[in-house]
């Protein structure tokens, strides 16, 4: 196996991972922290990874992992959804936001359930193929699918919900 250059990963791999994990984690901070340690899990087990074209898998698995690993611990120490706190703590700071997509997509994206959230975050933000986010997320690809529809679909709901406008009153603005 060929030894891939670390640097080039990092130069390759370092924003698209970090963009997965603020989609995820929803913090600027945790999402650093997530896509250092895929990165040092890389340095320290990289080397075992049989398949070099398989190394973006690797990267956004691991990313993935380490952030339900994280998930978990959180959940049995803190309560955060009760505490008002915990919740203003998860906003997205405007500087982040305005270099992804839009506000209002990027809050709609990140009020989905983690279920959704993270296979449509592989897909359209990091143009992930449905085989490479079954692989990432351990999941069948027909789950993948499913997931990407209805997260579609909650996402829509969500913008509708956002303007403020009911389909009716959409048609009624689009016709004039």
């Amino acid at each position: 196996m060929a030894t891939l250059d670390f640097e080039k990963l990092v130069e390759d791999y370092y924003m698209p991972l970090y963009r997965f994990g603020l989609s995820l984690s929803r913090r600027e901070s945790d999402a650093a922290d997530l896509t250092q340690q895929t990165f040092f899990l890389w340095a320290s087990k990289g080397h075992q990874l049989r398949d070099t074209s398989k190394v973006k898998t690797w990267l956004f698995t691991t990313l993935y992992r380490e952030f339900l690993g994280r998930k978990r611990q959180q959940d049995r120490f803190v309560d955060s959804e009760n505490n008002p706190e915990a919740i203003a703590a998860q906003v997205v700071p405007a500087s982040v936001v305005n270099q992804l997509d839009g506000d209002i997509v990027q809050r709609a994206l990140l009020a989905l359930e983690e279920i959704y959230r993270a296979p449509l975050t592989l897909f359209y933000l990091q143009q992930h193929s449905y085989k490479e986010i079954a692989e990432t997320l351990d999941i069948p690809i027909g789950t993948v699918m499913s997931r990407i529809s209805r997260g579609k679909a909650q996402l829509r709901r969500a913008l509708v919900d956002d303007t403020g406008l009911t389909k009716s009153e959409e048609k009624d603005q689009a016709n004039g």
